[in-house]
C-alpha cells in the first residue's frame, strides 16, 4: 500500500475530488482577488505568514531556517487536512478556499504596488509551486473523500455492501497517501528555501 503505483491507483480513484479540490482553490483565489468582504481577515493569515518568515529570516542559517518552518508548516497542516476531512470534509474545504483566498489578495496587493507580476510567478513560486500546490489539492482532495464517506457508511444500503469502501481501509490508503505528499511537500520545500530563495533576493 506504500508503494508509488499504490498512490497512483488512490490519486484516480479520488480524481474527482482532486478535481472539486482544485475548484474550490481558484474560487478562493478569484473571491480574494476581487472582493474586499474579507480583507482584515485574509490579512490575518498573511501577518502569520510573516511571522514565521520573519523568525526564519533572523537565523545564522536562513536556507536551513526556511526549509524547516516552510516543511513543517505545510507538512503537519496537509496531513491534518486529510485525516481532519472526517468532519464531513468541512476541513480540507475550507483550508482550500481560505488559502486560495490569501493567495488571490496577495497576489492583488502585489499587483496594485506595480511588481512585475509574471517575474514573481515565475521566480516565486513555479520553482516549489509547482509541487507544493498540487499535494496540497490531493491532500485536501483526500480529506474530502473521506468526509463524503463518512456520509456513504451512514446509509444501511452502502454498508451492506462488503464491496464497498470501508473508514478502515480509506484511513490506511490515507495514511500511505500521507507519506508521499509528505515526501513531494519535502522535495518542494529544499526547492523553495534554496531555488526560489535565491531567485528573490
Amino acid at each position: 500500500m506504500l508503494s508509488f503505483k499504490a498512490f497512483l491507483r488512490s490519486l484516480i480513484e479520488i480524481k474527482w475530488y482532486i478535481f472539486a479540490s482544485a475548484l474550490l482553490m481558484i474560487a478562493g483565489y478569484a473571491i480574494g482577488y476581487q472582493s474586499n468582504t474579507l480583507e482584515q481577515f485574509l490579512m490575518g493569515q498573511l501577518e502569520a505568514l510573516k511571522e514565521l518568515q520573519q523568525q526564519a529570516s533572523q537565523s545564522s542559517n536562513q536556507e536551513l531556517s526556511f526549509f524547516i518552518t516552510i516543511f513543517y508548516n505545510n507538512a503537519i497542516k496537509s496531513v491534518l487536512i486529510m485525516f481532519a476531512g472526517i468532519i464531513g470534509g468541512i476541513i480540507p474545504a475550507a483550508f482550500l478556499l481560505i488559502n486560495g483566498m490569501v493567495i488571490g489578495l496577495l497576489m492583488r496587493i502585489m499587483s496594485e504596488a506595480g511588481v512585475d507580476m509574471t517575474s514573481l510567478v515565475v521566480k516565486g513560486l513555479l520553482p516549489h509551486g509547482i509541487l507544493e500546490i498540487p499535494a496540497i489539492i490531493i491532500a485536501a482532495a483526500f480529506g474530502l473523500r473521506f468526509g463524503i464517506l463518512v456520509f456513504q457508511r451512514m446509509s444501511s444500503q452502502y454498508r451492506s455492501n462488503p464491496l464497498n469502501l470501508t473508514i478502515g481501509l480509506w484511513s490506511k490508503k490515507t495514511a500511505a497517501a500521507a507519506v508521499w505528499i509528505t515526501f513531494i511537500l519535502l522535495i518542494a520545500a529544499i526547492i523553495e528555501s534554496t531555488i526560489t530563495f535565491w531567485l528573490l533576493t
